[in-house]
């Protein structure tokens, strides 16, 4: 990061994890301010930003409600105010929206994009989905099973920012399927 190698856990990294993994017994904003009060950082100092996050996702009055009385992607937008609240660098997605109905992920991922465009966080996403990382990558890289090592690099040459009518282009159409025929020849597919 920033040239140097990491050799240990890293502080200015972000993570959304594939559950929103809020703690059901602290409202939203604690739970966003989570990473602050581990971190020992100044509460005054990151609380402005965590509700400004919480704005910047849509969950502005929804600071006080506990986790439970969220839908599942506002569960989510939620952990990903929480990886942001202490504004690292670089921001670590693992199928962050694996668990959502479809029309609920779709969403998410044109959110996503709004929000690393505002923002200006560099993002890495894991998903198991070849349309979604068309859609919301500069670049997609295609790991082996086991073990796992980078098996190809695929720029995605479409303009940013992207909408859902994106996913008719044939240039994205073209490549999802020229990534899917890779796992194809590599014989196995999810």
């Amino acid at each position: 990061v920033d040239g140097e190698p990491v050799t240990k856990p890293h502080g200015n990294v972000g993570i959304v994890f594939q559950n929103a993994l809020l703690l059901p017994w602290r409202n939203i904003l604690s739970n966003v301010m989570l990473p602050i009060d581990m971190k020992q950082l100044a509460r005054d100092k990151y609380l402005a930003r965590a509700k400004a996050l919480l704005k910047l996702v849509g969950l502005e009055g929804f600071e006080k409600k506990l986790p439970w009385q969220l839908s599942g992607g506002m569960q989510q937008r939620a952990s990903i105010c929480r990886a942001l609240v202490h504004d690292p660098k670089i921001m670590l997605m693992d199928e962050p929206f694996g668990a959502l109905d479809a029309m609920t992920r779709e969403r998410m991922n044109v959110e996503l994009m709004r929000i690393q465009r505002e923002t200006g966080k560099t993002v890495l996403l894991i998903t198991h989905s070849i349309p979604e990382a068309v859609f919301l990558a500069d670049r997609v890289l295609v790991m082996t099973e086991r073990p796992g090592a980078i098996a190809a690099i695929y720029d995605v040459p479409m303009p940013r920012p992207r909408s859902l009518e994106t996913m008719s282009d044939p240039v994205f159409t073209e490549l999802v399927q020229r990534i899917r025929k890779h796992f194809f020849t590599q014989g196995s597919l999810d």
